[in-house]
């Protein structure tokens, strides 16, 4: 009998060959910016050829925003310490450090300044899906333990908590410290409370002005 048959892992090299261009990637856009980023360098510093790369991401705003989304999953982690308010925290200060990191300076960068072409435009929106999918499960868990109503939107809680970061960091260029994110995340509780006992109050009736 000759030598057993070594049976590799389905989709082991496909892998290597994901795992080669999305760090050939990040390296391009930390090199060069978004204005110079080009396929063609991925592609040379990947070990690929350019062709391979269309084909499974069909243009550079998907190879890159894939790049950055597999860094956010590794370099944000979404807590889970059984406490909502401790998760948002936790959370809250978790972006903001990944945020001052050259990788998180360039993602804002992608997703602010990126242009609305239909491959961008398509790309971002897959980008915030899948990041999303994972930092609403903050909230939802939250919902399941009693500790928020199930009326609340958890995108909208998540939105409301990661759209002042980056206000704070990116435009008026200020830290975001545990204190800070602390003060933040009561707000934001106490906001969504209130609106939830509000949204039970009829509204009063509408009488126009003089």
């Amino acid at each position: 009998m000759g030598a057993p048959e070594v049976r590799r892992r389905p989709g082991g090299r496909s892998a290597r060959v994901r795992e080669a261009v999305l760090d050939a990637a990040i390296q391009v856009l930390l090199a060069r910016g978004l204005a110079d980023f080009r396929i063609a360098a991925v592609a040379t510093l990947a070990g690929v050829h350019e062709t391979s790369i269309y084909r499974r991401w069909g243009s550079r705003e998907g190879v890159l925003l894939d790049a950055l989304l597999r860094t956010t999953e590794h370099e944000l982690r979404v807590p889970d310490t059984g406490r909502l308010r401790d998760d948002l925290v936790a959370y809250a200060v978790a972006l903001a450090a990944f945020l001052a990191t050259p990788v998180g300076r360039a993602l804002d960068q992608v997703l602010a300044l990126g242009d609305d072409l239909p491959a961008m435009a398509e790309a971002r929106r897959r980008f915030w899906a899948e990041r999303s999918a994972g930092s609403v499960a903050m909230v939802t868990r939250a919902i399941g333990r009693g500790e928020l109503p199930d009326t609340v939107d958890p995108r909208l809680t998540v939105e409301m908590l990661v759209g002042p970061v980056h206000f704070r960091l990116l435009l008026a260029r200020e830290p975001v410290d545990a204190g800070w994110a602390r003060r933040l995340v009561d707000a934001l509780l106490r906001g969504i409370m209130t609106s939830e006992v509000m949204a039970t109050v009829p509204a009063p009736p509408y009488r126009p002005g003089p």
